[in-house]
């Protein structure tokens, strides 16, 4: 039973994760991080699954080994949120880009003053 839940957990985490390689302002990797941690209580065969991907493997690797990211990744999250906030400006204005510009400034300097 434990395992099950584990696993749906596991997708849910997967399904969160490939929403947020679709939108900006969402992350990836954190919720492929929960994936892996479910999977490996539940199914090694998709917590190798995911290890083994071309594009996030890598990323969900060196958390694991070093926790660390690496300085290309920090830019292009930071970069993939100036979007969103651009983005907000254009579609819903004010206020919301100055919630959205917020978000940019908060995240934007924790991500970058992380050690790599």
């Amino acid at each position: 039973m434990r395992r099950t839940i584990y696993r749906v957990l596991g997708f849910i985490a997967v399904g969160l994760g490939a929403i947020g390689a679709v939108l900006p302002i969402m992350p990836t990797v954190p919720f492929l991080l929960l994936a892996v941690y479910f999977f490996a209580r539940s199914s090694p065969e998709l917590e190798q699954k995911i290890l083994d991907h071309p594009h996030w493997g890598p990323q969900v690797k060196d958390w694991r080994e070093r926790r660390a990211i690496s300085r290309s990744s920090k830019t292009i999250a930071i970069g993939a949120m100036a979007t969103g906030a651009v983005v907000t400006y254009f579609t819903l204005g004010h206020p919301w880009y100055w919630l959205s510009l917020a978000i940019l400034v908060i995240a934007g300097s924790w991500i970058a003053t992380r050690n790599e």
